[in-house]
Order: C-alpha cells, then sequence, then structure tokens
C-alpha cells in the first residue's frame, strides 16, 4: 500500500475551530483505499501527515479576508471574442499561410466542439470559486522537472539602510522576526487587505504561505501544510537546525537577540563540519532532483520504522519558512541573483562546496549571504509574485521601523497589535516549545549517499546551463516615462521587443502575466506584448526614420499593449480560457466525467465550491469544510499556460480522440513557446526580481521600474545575455535622446512654470539689470542649428543624437533596415494518495516526540 499523502485542504476562518476531517479523493491513477484508523498510524506515516487544528483564542472577524465575500467570481470570456485574442496575438508571430491554417483550426472549432466545450466549462464552472483555479494548478503540481531554475521565482532585498545591521546574523534575525510578526498579522486576520485604487483584491494567498511544502509523489505533487506551525529551520553549510519561534497564539517568544544568539549557535556549530564533508549529506539538492525521482528518495527516507528521517524530514515539511545562512559574500548583482536564484556551484577538489547545496526549494526561504545581502526564494504553486512582493516589502520595512523604535519609542508600525515582548513574559506562558536551536542528523545510508552525489552533479550540470545578467539602469525610470506621456510598463515591454529585434531582425512571443487578484482566488492572465503595433514600432524604429515618427510608433505600440493590459486585468484573455477548454477537453478523454460534478482536487490543490458561511453569507475567509473550489509556470513551460508538450501516448489519444484542430494547430505550441518570458514585480525594498528562462532558447526577464531607474535581471541559456543586456541599455539611452529631440519644440512653447510667468511679466528695472548680465541661453540656437542641417530633408536620428545629447551612441551595428527582411519564423513543437489529518488530541503526543528529534546544540555568546 502506497504511503498516505494527505490532500491540501483549505483552513477554516482563523477563530473558528475545524470541522471533522474528511477523507479526500484520491488522484484518478490511484485506487481509493479505506481510511486508515488513526489510532493505529505507523509513525512514519504519521510523520507525513500535518496537524490542522484551530486556535480557539484567535479574535474573529478580521480585516485580512473581511472583503472576500464580496469578490466576484473570475468571468469566463465569450468564446468568440477569446478566438479573435487568439487570432490576434498570433498574428504577427506567423507567416501568411500559416496565420491562415490557425485561423481556419479556430473557424472550424466555433463551428464544431467549442460551442459545446464551452458550454460544458460553464457547467464544471457552477459552484466553484473558479473555472481555471484547478487545471492551474494541477499544471504546476504535475510538473515534473526540477523546480529550482524551472519554477521557483526570487527576490532580491536592498540592503539595510543602517550599515552596521549588514553582517549575516543581525540581518538574518531582523529579518525573521520582522517575517514572524507578518505571520501573526495572517493568522489574526489583522493584515489589512490589498487594493488597487481602492478595489479590494483576493487575499486566499496569504494562509498558503507559511507551513506550506511541496511534497511529490508518484502522481504528481501534493501541497501540505500545517497551519499550526511554530518552528523555523535554519539551514548553514548544507546542514539543518530547527528552533520554535512562535507560541500557540501566534506570539513571537524571542527577541532579535535571542534569535541572533541562536543564528550564531547554529553558523557555529556547522562550521565545524568541514564543508566538503558537509556536503556529502547535505540532503536539500535531492529537493532539486526530478520530481518522482524525489518522491522514491521521499519513499526512502521514511520506509525505516527505527530512522530518524522520517522524524527529520517532517520537521522541514512544517516549518513556518526555510532560512538559509550562506557562506559566500557574491560581489556583484547578477552573482546574488544567481544566489537567490539557483545558489552558486564550485568545486573545490571534485566536491561541490557552493551554495546550492544549502537551499530546500520545495519551502518558502529566507537566503542571507555571510555580507547581510538579503533575498527570498519561494515556491510558487499556491502564490504569485504580487503575494511575496507584500510579504518581502512588509518585513523590509518593519526592520527598519523596529530599528527606528529603538531611537523613539513613537516610531510607526505596521501592524495593528504587536506580541507581548519575550523578555517580559513569563517563561511558563510560551507553553511548550523548545527555542534552542536543535541539529537534524539524518541516517546516511548508502542509498541517500549515492542519491545525494548524483543529484548534486545533475544541479551543478542545470546551473552551469544557464547565466545571468543584471541591468541597474539609472538614467531614468517612472517619472520621466510619464512625463513623456508614456505608460511605464508599456514603455519597458517595447525596450525589450526593440532590443531582441536590434539582436536578430525579427519578433518572438512573449509573455507578461496581469494580475486578476480583483476576482475571488484570481492569478494572473497572460499578456501578449507582440502586435501589429509592436513589430510597426521595432522596423520603425531600427530603420533610418525620423525621430517623430519613431515616437508615433511607439506611442501606438505602448497604447495597444496598456489596452491588451487592461483587458488582460479584468479576466478578458485568451490564455486561461483557452487553457481551460483545452484540460476540460483531456479529462472528458480520460474517462474522467466526474470532474462535471465533483469538485475534488487531483493532486494537492481543489477549487472550494461557492458555499454559504454559517451567517449566511457567500465564502469569506478561507475555511475547510467545503471541499475544493498562481511572475515570474507550468508543465507547459510557462508559469501555467498551456500543455504544449505531448507524449507519444498523449498524441496517439488525441488522434483517437479527434484532438480539436485549434489544438493541434502550430499555432498553439507557437503562442506557448515563449521566447521572452517577462514579470514586472517590484518596488523600492527590492534590488533585483527574477526567475529562470523557460525555453531553451528564451529569455526569463524580470523587472523592477521605479521612479529614477529600472533593475531588470535577465537570465538564459548562454543565449548572449550579456549582449541582449548592453542593447537593451544602449535603446533605452537612444529613445531617451529621440524624446528629447521630438519633446524640446512643446517644451520650450508649452506651459511655464509659476517662477518663469512671474519674471516674464516683471518690468526689467535698471536695478535688476546686473541680474540679466550674459547671454540668455532659449535653445533657439539649437533649433536653428538643425534647421541649417535640414536642407535636404529631415535630419537623421544619429545626427540629432549628436547634436541634442553627450551620451553614447548605440553600440555594435547602429541603425539598420530591417523592415524589409522577411520573417521566416519556424513552428517550435515540444514537439494524490487519499490520507488523513491528525486528530487534535494527538498534537500533543506528536510535539512530545518532536521535541528530542535532533541533537541539542549549546548556546554561545553573541
Amino acid at each position: 500500500m502506497p504511503t498516505q499523502v494527505r490532500i491540501f485542504t483549505l483552513p477554516r476562518s482563523l477563530g473558528e475551530t475545524l470541522a471533522t476531517t474528511e477523507l479526500a479523493s484520491t488522484p484518478r491513477s490511484i485506487p481509493e483505499y479505506p481510511e486508515i484508523p488513526k489510532p493505529t498510524v505507523s509513525p512514519v506515516l504519521k510523520a507525513r501527515h500535518y496537524v490542522m487544528s484551530a486556535h480557539e483564542d484567535k479574535p474573529k472577524g478580521g480585516v485580512t479576508f473581511a472583503q472576500q465575500d464580496k469578490l466576484p467570481k473570475l468571468p469566463i470570456p465569450d468564446l468568440e471574442k477569446t478566438c479573435e485574442r487568439y487570432l490576434a496575438a498570433l498574428k504577427s508571430l506567423q507567416s501568411n499561410r500559416e496565420h491562415a491554417d490557425t485561423k481556419h483550426a479556430v473557424d472550424e472549432f466555433l463551428r464544431g466542439e467549442g460551442p459545446e466545450l464551452n458550454e460544458k466549462l460553464k457547467k464544471y464552472a457552477e459552484g466553484r470559486t473558479s473555472y481555471i483555479e484547478q487545471f492551474w494548478y494541477d499544471s504546476y503540481l504535475n510538473f515534473d522537472n526540477p523546480v529550482v531554475l524551472n519554477l521557483n521565482p526570487f527576490f532580491l532585498l536592498e540592503d539595510d539602510p543602517t550599515p552596521a545591521r549588514n553582517n549575516q546574523v543581525t540581518r538574518a534575525a531582523s529579518l525573521i522576526v520582522s517575517a514572524l510578526e507578518f505571520v501573526r498579522a495572517v493568522r489574526k486576520e489583522e493584515l489589512p487587505p490589498d487594493t488597487v485604487k481602492g478595489v479590494p483584491l483576493d487575499m486566499y494567498q496569504y494562509s498558503r504561505l507559511f507551513g506550506t511544502a511541496r511534497v511529490p509523489t508518484d502522481a504528481g505533487c501534493q501541497i501540505e501544510q500545517d497551519p499550526e506551525s511554530r518552528h523555523i529551520i535554519v539551514m548553514c553549510h548544507g546542514q539543518f537546525y530547527w528552533f520554535d519561534v512562535l507560541d500557540d497564539n501566534s506570539d513571537v517568544i524571542m527577541t532579535e537577540k535571542d534569535i541572533a544568539v541562536n543564528l550564531q549557535t547554529v553558523i557555529d556549530d556547522a562550521i565545524q563540519t568541514p564543508i566538503q564533508e558537509a556536503a556529502k549529506g547535505a540532503l536539500g539538492v535531492l529537493s532539486t532532483e526530478n520530481r518522482k525521482v524525489w518522491s522514491g528518495l521521499r519513499d526512502v527516507l521514511t520506509r525505516e520504522p527505527g530512522s530518524n528521517n522520517a522524524d527529520c524530514l517532517n520537521i522541514v515539511d512544517t516549518a513556518l519558512f526555510v532560512v538559509c545562512l550562506d557562506y559566500s559574500e557574491p560581489a556583484t548583482a547578477a552573482a546574488l541573483c544567481q544566489n537567490m536564484l539557483c545558489g552558486t556551484s564550485e568545486i573545490e577538489k571534485g566536491v561541490q562546496v557552493g551554495t546550492c547545496t544549502n537551499r530546500w526549494y520545495d519551502k518558502l526561504q529566507i537566503i542571507v549571504c555571510k555580507n547581510g545581502s538579503a533575498g527570498i526564494n519561494f515556491e510558487h504553486t499556491g502564490v504569485d509574485g504580487h503575494t511575496v512582493l507584500r510579504f518581502a516589502s512588509d518585513i523590509y520595512t518593519d526592520t527598519i521601523l523596529r530599528f527606528a523604535r529603538t531611537i523613539n519609542g513613537g516610531a510607526p508600525t505596521l501592524w495593528a497589535t504587536t506580541s507581548p515582548d519575550p523578555s517580559k513574559r513569563d517563561p511558563d506562558s510560551f507553553g511548550d516549545v523548545n527555542t534552542t536551536p536543535y541539529k537534524l542528523e539524518w541516517d546516511m545510508i548508502p542509498e541517500l549517499s549515492i542519491a545525494v552525489r548524483f543529484a548534486e552533479t545533475r544541479l551543478a550540470d542545470l546551473i552551469e546551463q544557464n547565466e545571468f545578467q543584471c541591468l541597474d539602469f539609472s538614467a531614468y525610470g517612472k517619472n520621466f516615462i510619464t512625463s513623456m506621456g508614456f505608460s511605464p510598463d508599456a514603455f519597458v515591454q517595447m525596450a525589450f521587443q526593440a532590443a531582441y529585434y536590434g539582436l536578430y531582425g525579427r519578433v518572438e512571443c512573449t509573455y507578461e502575466p496581469a494580475m486578476t487578484k480583483m476576482y475571488l482566488h484570481g492569478r494572473t492572465e497572460a499578456i501578449r506584448t507582440v502586435s501589429d503595433e509592436s513589430v510597426n514600432f521595432v522596423q520603425t524604429f531600427w530603420a533610418d526614420h525620423p525621430a517623430d515618427q519613431k515616437i508615433e510608433a511607439l506611442r501606438k505600440a505602448c497604447q495597444r499593449h496598456v489596452a491588451n493590459t487592461r483587458d488582460c486585468a479584468k479576466a478578458q484573455g485568451c490564455d486561461r480560457h483557452l487553457y481551460a477548454l483545452f484540460c476540460l477537453w483531456q479529462r472528458l478523454v480520460d474517462d474522467d466525467q466526474s470532474v462535471l460534478s465533483s469538485p475534488v482536487s487531483t493532486n494537492g490543490y481543489s477549487s472550494p465550491v461557492d458555499a454559504v458561511s454559517e451567517n449566511g453569507s457567500p465564502l469569506g475567509s478561507p475555511r475547510k469544510d467545503s471541499p475544493l473550489i498562481d511572475g515570474t509556470r507550468s508543465n507547459t513551460r510557462e508559469r501555467g499556460d498551456s500543455t504544449n508538450s505531448h507524449s507519444s501516448r498523449d498524441r496517439d489519444r488525441d488522434r483517437d480522440h479527434h484532438l480539436p484542430l485549434i489544438f493541434a494547430d502550430s499555432g498553439w505550441d507557437k503562442l506557448n513557446t515563449t521566447i521572452l518570458s517577462t514579470s514586472n514585480c517590484g518596488n523600492p525594498s527590492l534590488r533585483q526580481f527574477g526567475f529562470g528562462p523557460v525555453s531553451g532558447d528564451g529569455f526569463g526577464i524580470g523587472y523592477i521600474i521605479k521612479d529614477e531607474g529600472i533593475s531588470i535581471c535577465v537570465s538564459s541559456r548562454h543565449r548572449q545575455t550579456k549582449r541582449f543586456v548592453d542593447t537593451l541599455e544602449s535603446y533605452l539611452l537612444e529613445i531617451r535622446r529621440i524624446l528629447r529631440i521630438t519633446n524640446r519644440t512643446n517644451m520650450s512653447s508649452g506651459k511655464q512654470t509659476r517662477a518663469r510667468e512671474i519674471e516674464n511679466r516683471q518690468p526689467k528695472a535698471a536695478a535688476n539689470r546686473l541680474k540679466l548680465r550674459g547671454r540668455l541661453i532659449t535653445g533657439n540656437e539649437v533649433a536653428t542649428l538643425k534647421s541649417h542641417k535640414s536642407v535636404a530633408g529631415s535630419v537623421s536620428p544619429t545626427e540629432e543624437s549628436m547634436t541634442m545629447s553627450e551620451d553614447d551612441e548605440l553600440g555594435g551595428y547602429g541603425f539598420f533596415d530591417a523592415g524589409m527582411l522577411l520573417q521566416a519564423l519556424k513552428a517550435r513543437g515540444e514537439g494524490p494518495d487519499s490520507g488523513e489529518t491528525t486528530k487534535p488530541s494527538e498534537r500533543a503526543a506528536v510535539q512530545a516526540r518532536r521535541r528530542d528529534v535532533g541533537k541539542k546544540l549549546r548556546l554561545t555568546d553573541y
């Protein structure tokens, strides 16, 4: 009988106790098993289950989820409109013949199975919170490749503004305390809800951020959660340590100084083991394995009844989050980004000593380098970048405000309430907690030693296959772009298009996510950046056209992008709708007709039905009693997009069951083979944000548009990444020159400041003549110079740039006319177990057994 794995379920609103546990259905590929009597559950199985009891003393009616019952459901777009958007997204990526074939496939779909399939989707969506949510989770959890570099994004935080606090122990302790206050605010429902222009956003993802783990099985991954988790994991030199940080009321039980002492104790203990020796037992690298391989290795870890490994694994899985203390000090932004995304690979005498062995990718990780540089790496299945950005920015802000309160006790705080001062509490009030760190001692049987070695060599290969480059562009940012009348995001998206076209003379499929969290359990919709207008712009820009013509083309391209973004934010794109139809067709082919009547998940997450809470209102805060109802990917290479890779078995099945032509057409694969995967996520708390490329010949581009700069992190599998970044920087400088040229006349004749108006109205008295000595600079001299140069027509952009700016010229080939090149775009093809939760009455026994897991360390002074 295979190991039972608990299905991820929704916790009740904080303040309510959990209802009696229900046995969830298993994946369709696994037969159902009868419920296992809880008194006879083996210690190994018990270690794989998380306690889901709730605290009775938590406040009711908190603000965090107060708006949930007022959020509209994600709408299913009109099928014909979806098909129109689909064709528009593909038009500029295809040849005339390819587009004609795609249009024929779409027409056949609309005349044939499309309307019927769409009606089935509407029926499927009845009673569910979201029509796409289950398919979205499945796309993540069925992803079998390693999550590192493929799924998990990263955030690189700005340094602490107080230089003295930028050492590893102090920075890590400060971030931990702030993170714990964030956890407390979520659990007590005191975290103010997110809003956009006054519109409340869905807050469901915050309930999935802490105490969760991505657990692989033979039938796909599960998401498991311990909503009462009280401890954290600290990793140092690939070794694991843990200690409790919260009490039963989710209050912080350790001061920042106490946590700093624990961290220093961990570091002192970890360095006792030579890093070459520690690397041989660095089990964290197993979380970077292929998911089915990792599933088999977890079975090895838990199969021996007398082994420590099952309990150690449970301690890791149930932790609030993981803190990684790295011994390295990356010197450049690119090296820092690599360290936060996948760690470093450094081989000494044949042994891996890089930071890649100091990670656990199935959970939320806070990473702190030896010099205090800090970042976050997160498991992407249940949360999007917007959610983790709120977490990152809040804890960064809280670290500053907490330090400010040590100077001025009246300094503000982010939190409605805070934990009582642990130093002033009665120790007995903490309950049964372990505040002294314990080291997890794994039983390194030969199978595990071999697995660690091969997992590390495969990971080292994967890291070496990728490269990273950063651009901290400081010439201008949001303020300048908006002053020129452009949307900042659209402006930067066109920069990516122009840079790529400048290198390769063609456009390629580009993806950008649009947040749809204004809807209940909303995640993202795909913005398709490439359009007729964007193609016209890049061709116009790289040809020798007048400056005003280039800017007009840019303006039209940005306007089109803004319109597309607005539609996608309203869930009126084409990707999610078509993907849901495709997934539904697959399920029907698999004879899983029960999907139309049963809302049960197949892999770890499920989509709750619309239910009525006890007070008669629609579903509000996340709850457990209802079966089920996201930047910057899925088993389809793009975060939750579509499945464009089919096995031979799948293709045979598709032929036998007449795969709708729209999904068999080359356009479907083209739109879902992303070359430029981009995502805009960040604020001043972040230095960089990024992720790995989603296709072998693509770029992964994370960017942050700040008031006076743009931070961009680009990754690829050695596809001239630095050259792409250099071209991008040259473009950004060049487009500023051209904007200055075209706007100079308007600026000189436009509205003046109040000071200049007063100056012009004032009489020039004799007393003021001293102020008027010298030659007045009006800009007209430059205009005169320009008119002299344009005797035979318009001045070339290059000449204008030389006249108007001292910025460097475009590097490389400079201007060239690629507008007449034929774009021969080749179509590319790529080609849960049933379980039960532990009764609340068993938690004491579990905690008692947990207390002695690992070797207790002796505290050292700090």
